[in-house]
């Protein structure tokens, strides 16, 4: 299998058709659970099924799990925060509060998620990682919402990279709808610290830079970034 999903989607117009559905749809879980049941074309009769997977099969599967498996642990990393940032009481405006309540939500929605998804495809899901963010309360306010702004601009640029390396349409399709809603969230808390927009501050802080472009990160580059965050 040498053409990626990315050329996949562009060349199949049913994939298309249920890329933009799935996006439309209502979060991630819904998207992935469409995904899953979406296997092959809805025109066509089912093809038979193969006498056996091939090699090359196998090993994009594998890709594909190490993939699912790295998004986990950051999806895990998100959660968490958000879940120690509210129980810290830390934040005193209601509204913040309420934001960071529907924030923590959505990634744990992205948790199970991503958790049912590699157990579809036959894998094991990476076990939740051991987080510290003590440092990070101790300074305040201003550290806390920085940080968040940080590991959102962090999970967006992690599913950018891994847009093009991901070999199975289904799962690029849900894991785009999940990169988007990352990419939200990180515009809220850059205008929420006041980064970027022509304020002085040299643009936006983090991986997707003030600009048309979102810059994507690499595995490593990610997982060094949320390194001090990990016990």
């Amino acid at each position: 299998m040498t053409d990626s999903a990315l050329r996949e989607l562009a060349d199949d117009p049913s994939s298309r058709k249920r890329f933009f559905k799935m996006l439309g749809g209502a979060g991630a879980v819904s998207a992935f659970s469409l995904a899953l049941a979406a296997c092959g074309d809805d025109d066509k009769p089912e093809a038979a099924p193969a006498a056996a997977a091939t090699s090359d099969d196998t090993k994009s599967n594998n890709s594909d799990l190490e993939i699912l498996n790295y998004a986990l642990t950051l999806e895990y990393l998100e959660a968490e925060f958000y879940d120690g940032v509210i129980a810290s009481g830390i934040v005193k405006d209601p509204k913040v509060v309420s934001i960071a309540k529907k924030f923590g939500s959505t990634e744990q929605e992205h948790v199970d998620a991503l958790t049912a998804t590699i157990k579809k495809l036959g894998g094991n899901p990476v076990a939740k990682p051991k987080t510290n963010f003590g440092p990070t309360l101790d300074k305040g306010l201003k550290a806390v919402l920085e940080a968040a702004a940080d590991v959102e601009n962090l999970g967006a640029a992690a599913y950018l990279g891994q847009a093009g390396n991901i070999k199975n349409k289904e799962v690029l399709a849900a894991a785009l709808a999940i990169h988007s809603v990352e990419a939200r969230h990180a515009a809220a808390l850059n205008i929420l610290v006041g980064r970027g927009f022509g304020n002085g501050n040299g643009g936006l802080k983090g991986a997707l830079p003030d600009g048309a472009f979102g810059k994507p990160m690499d595995m490593t580059s990610v997982l060094a970034a949320v390194k001090p965050f990990l016990a």
